[in-house]
């Protein structure tokens, strides 16, 4: 078998510039010890991670590249997974801390954020390419790409826009521009507020973007309003994460 046949319903764009590929296994930290690449394909970056001084794992749910992947990286032999990333339960599947990196699949990439979300104690950095429109939001700190993943992920992660890649180094081309972000795990070891009521007044905030705080958090009950006058006449994608933590701590 000389090359894996790209699969629609997976969302497959196989990489196929090497230098691009270089450059964002590059974007690993110093001091990485264990890396996770979810849907390696035929292994454009995990030809470079396997020459790295660390242990790389990867998840891969097309038989057909899990195939390639064992006949022509035997050095990977039991680190090669078969299956859905989303459906593994991480802690018990590695247990340590470990990075992340993958070209992801446009259709679940927002999910693989989410996943990082829940498991951030464990996944100390995210490389990841995205469709160039989230990963221009997840790293917003403001403005009208900001959104509700955006506050979320920053929260506990610093991030990084790095780089965009065009469409015609994919195979098959997709309709749009790629871009490469970097997280990596901030000191924040847990909020300084209740997380539920995080979460509700970030959604609250957002998904009535076009109003005021004042107006978009009407259904919470608002204590000590005169040291938040500052936030309530901004919208939501004016405020930082330390703005939202600050918003819990006088919601009722």
């Amino acid at each position: 078998m000389r090359n894996v046949r790209p699969k629609k319903h997976l969302g497959q764009h196989f990489l196929n510039d090497e230098k691009i590929a270089f450059n964002i296994t590059n974007l690993l930290s110093d001091g990485t010890q264990n890396v996770v690449e979810i849907g390696p394909g035929m292994g454009v970056l995990t030809q470079f991670l396997v020459k790295k001084d660390f242990t790389t794992e990867v998840v891969e749910i097309d038989t057909e590249s899990v195939f390639y992947l064992r006949l022509n990286y035997p050095q990977l032999a039991d680190k090669i997974t078969e299956g859905n990333f989303l459906q593994l339960n991480l802690k018990e599947k590695y247990p340590y801390t470990f990075s992340l990196i993958g070209n992801f699949p446009y259709n679940i990439s927002s999910q693989i954020l989410f996943k990082t979300l829940e498991n951030r104690d464990q996944i100390s950095e995210v490389i990841g390419m995205f469709q160039k429109e989230v990963a221009e939001r997840v790293a917003c700190k403001e403005g009208k790409k900001r959104g509700i993943l955006s506050v979320f992920l920053q929260a506990f992660y610093d991030i990084e826009y790095c780089f965009t890649v065009n469409e015609d180094v994919f195979t098959p081309p997709p309709k749009v521009k790629s871009g490469v972000i970097k997280l990596v795990r901030n000191s924040r070891k847990e909020l300084p507020c209740d997380e539920k009521k995080f979460k509700q007044v970030v959604k609250a905030g957002f998904n009535q973007r076009r109003k005021t705080l004042r107006n978009a958090l009407k259904p919470f009950t608002l204590k000590d309003e005169s040291e938040l006058q500052d936030l309530l006449h901004l919208r939501a994608e004016k405020l930082s994460v330390d703005d939202f933590i600050k918003l819990t701590n006088h919601v009722g």
